[in-house]
């Protein structure tokens, strides 16, 4: 199998996209050639329709990149100083987007990145501002095509965590979003459990 996700992958509902893409691994590859990866172990599904969706209003310049075609990037800033980013997925026109919200870092890429004091290095990029500040993504990134050879692009899970998926030695659980006045209700968040790279754990998981 192809490691590298081809566009067409993501050209589906935010909601599918968003649990596949746990256990998959988000590559930034530096303008030197120095490549930064990361376990995806957190994520949430913003999509049409949807009140806590960029585009729930209406189609502007900053998130005009919602409204185009799967597999590009979705950079924007909040609070004025962090960077999060998102995979722009489903049809052309019908604007949605999985926010990657944690990674757990490789160990080559941990030596990359300075911490701070009493840091735990497996919370290095447990939230989205710390992703994209680990990984060195900002808005030079935005519109870019999810690819390799380009900036960023992102692999499939190995053929080893799809078979512990599989058996259930490793799980995913299932929570409603974050941080968010909105779209509270929708359980569209999902996270690698037991993982203590994900960015919080305080939200109930949803009961099946």
């Amino acid at each position: 199998m192809e490691r590298v996700i081809p566009a067409e992958w993501f050209d589906r509902s935010a909601v599918s996209v968003a649990p596949d893409l746990i256990g998959c691994t988000l590559v930034r590859q530096l303008p030197d050639g120095t490549q930064l990866r990361g376990l995806i172990v957190e994520t949430e599904a913003y999509q049409e329709g949807d009140p806590a969706c960029h585009a729930y209003r209406k189609q502007t310049k900053r998130n005009q990149i919602m409204f185009g075609a799967p597999g590009y990037v979705y950079v924007y800033l909040i609070y004025g100083m962090y960077h999060c980013v998102n995979v722009v997925t489903d049809r052309i026109g019908a604007p949605s987007a999985v926010l990657i919200r944690a990674l757990e870092l490789a160990p080559a890429t941990l030596s990359t990145i300075s911490l701070k004091p009493k840091q735990k290095q497996i919370r290095a990029a447990a939230g989205p501002g710390k992703l994209c500040l680990a990984m060195q993504i900002n808005l030079d990134l935005y519109g870019t095509k999810l690819e390799l050879g380009q900036a960023m692009w992102i692999e499939h899970r190995s053929i080893d965590w799809q078979a512990k998926l599989d058996i259930g030695t490793i799980e995913l659980t299932q929570t409603t979003r974050i941080g968010l006045t909105q779209g509270i209700d929708l359980p569209w968040r999902w996270y690698l459990k037991g993982c203590k790279a994900v960015s919080v754990f305080e939200k109930l998981p949803i009961e099946n």
